[in-house]
């Protein structure tokens, strides 16, 4: 769920707002506007708290490791957690995340980074600023491909529903009062209409099947019997009406179902499909390429000599489809400086996101490369823990790259803070809403920035889990949502913020295919 500072009010991409700019016209082949201005995010410099003044918008904090470093780099061994990030060419823009002016600071190793709501915001404004560019028309999607998606139109009943008179249970057709004889033929669902019964007629009947003109009521199985003569007699007594479900009791043909906006659940899917629909006009899924940078990575096999499993490769994608994105490149580029350069420069997504490489190491291009291709730093560096080292550049108009540290589960914080909130914004899925829970366990805090803890959810309240370094998946893995701990820390039994992993919500988010 969405934490406080997640959402400007005066700021926000609403749904509606979203699916009007979807529903424009789309910007024309090959023109490429560049990088817009209109919409600025944190600045390289931010002239607002200091690390070691935290300021009210802060909601979390916290190291993985508790030393109260407030460097770029997140200390770890993991591939992008070299170093701490340098001085680089690239463009920063000169506002924050609320819109109040900044001045530019001095760069270097230990520049302010932006709190941990600020920068999720600015990446909601980004992507409003990136819909805004692209202006992607609504796509028509086959029913079995649109799970989780937003609708872009109404969706409206194409006829009756149900059709005709159904029966609701197994029993038998009547006509007038009992007892009554028995025809010898059923009626069975997906059959031609049957013939009329006549007063003292019944005739057996299955779920779902057609009712037969002139019938009175259906008798369930269980409240009739036959006698010696194949006579039916009810049971208790019956009703006029009962358990038949008339034409048009759920719907009549041109009324709304849903509106516009409604997120395409499996149950939505199921009801557009019993109202005729092979397909749903939707939001197109954003589009998302994953470099994963590191030398030292292995794609199989057991670590040694140096060389470490790559985990990002595996988690990132299937976590990005969870957020609504259609995952197009996963490409492993290594320490390639030129290669990295090649692949952001060519690739055609909506977002690029990176593993590793965001510090200041001998080998951490993306800082560099962002600043020979022009890229516009919205936001450098996070005051999370873990995950600190994160990015937010604009590469294009309509395309943003998302730098992720490389350890793991700092790499997840750099999702949940800037990947998740731009990818639903271009999706135009509604915001979850905000929700707490007390700790059951008391949580150490980072002295200045916000923490983000595996929790597993109990009666009791939320229970923090234990590795929890940032270079670790053994936590989140067993993990139901990510508390957000305050600046130093909180109590047993304290409200936290919560934030639920998509599998964890028992809603759509998941769509993993």
């Amino acid at each position: 769920m969405a934490s406080p500072g997640t959402r400007a009010d005066d700021e926000d991409l609403g749904v509606e707002e979203a699916l009007a700019l979807v529903r424009e016209n789309p910007r024309r082949p090959h023109e490429d506007p560049g990088p817009s201005h209109g919409d600025p995010g944190p600045s390289h410099g931010d002239a607002g708290p200091s690390h070691g003044e935290p300021g009210p918008s802060q909601r979390g904090s916290g190291p993985a490791h508790r030393g109260p470093d407030p460097s770029h780099g997140t200390p770890g061994s993991s591939p992008g957690a070299r170093g701490q990030a340098g001085a680089d060419p690239v463009r920063a823009t000169s506002s924050g995340a609320q819109g109040a002016a900044r001045s530019p600071e001095p760069s270097g190793p230990h520049h302010r980074a932006t709190p941990w709501p600020d920068a999720r915001a600015a990446a909601e404004r980004a992507a409003r600023s990136a819909a805004r560019a692209a202006r992607r028309e609504p796509v028509s999607v086959p029913l079995d491909q649109a799970l989780g998606l937003t609708l872009a139109a109404p969706l409206t009943a194409l006829t009756d529903l149900p059709s005709f008179d159904t029966s609701a249970m197994d029993g038998w057709a009547v006509a007038g009062p009992g007892p009554w004889a028995v025809r010898d033929e059923g009626v069975l669902a997906g059959h031609a209409q049957p013939a009329p019964l006549t007063d003292g007629e019944a005739a057996r009947i299955a779920t779902g099947a057609r009712i037969p003109p002139d019938t009175t009521a259906v008798l369930r199985t269980e409240h009739g019997r036959t006698d010696d003569r194949g006579r039916l007699h009810p049971v208790r007594e019956v009703v006029h009406g009962q358990d038949i479900r008339p034409r048009g009791q759920e719907c009549r043909g041109g009324d709304q179902l849903l509106p516009l906006g409604t997120l395409a659940t499996p149950p939505v899917l199921g009801l557009a499909a019993a109202a005729g629909y092979d397909s749903l006009t939707a939001v197109p899924r954003p589009r998302v390429d994953v470099l994963v940078l590191g030398d030292e990575l292995l794609t199989a096999g057991l670590p040694h000599d140096g060389l470490i499993r790559d985990a990002l490769g595996p988690l990132l994608p299937p976590w990005l489809r969870a957020l609504g994105a259609e995952v197009g490149t996963v490409r492993r580029i290594g320490d390639d400086a030129g290669a990295l350069e090649r692949a952001v420069t060519t690739s055609e997504a909506d977002l690029v996101v990176t593993t590793g490489g965001t510090a200041a190491g001998p080998v951490d291009h993306v800082h560099p490369i962002l600043g020979r291709i022009g890229a516009e730093l919205l936001v450098d560096g996070v005051k999370v823990r873990p995950g600190h080292p994160m990015l937010l550049a604009r590469l294009k108009a309509d395309q943003h790259l998302v730098g992720l540290p490389g350890n793991p589960l700092a790499a997840v914080s750099g999702l949940i803070t800037l990947a998740e909130p731009l990818l639903r914004t271009l999706a135009a899925r509604p915001a979850p809403e905000r929700y707490a829970m007390p700790l059951r366990d008391a949580v150490h805090g980072h002295p200045h920035d916000t923490r983000l803890v595996p929790v597993v959810l109990r009666d009791e309240g939320a229970v923090p889990l234990h590795y929890n370094g940032p270079a670790m998946l053994r936590g989140i893995a067993a993990a139901d949502a990510l508390a957000v701990v305050p600046p130093g820390g909180t109590r047993s039994g304290q409200e936290a913020e919560l934030l639920d992993l998509p599998w964890a919500t028992a809603g759509i988010g998941v769509c993993f295919t």
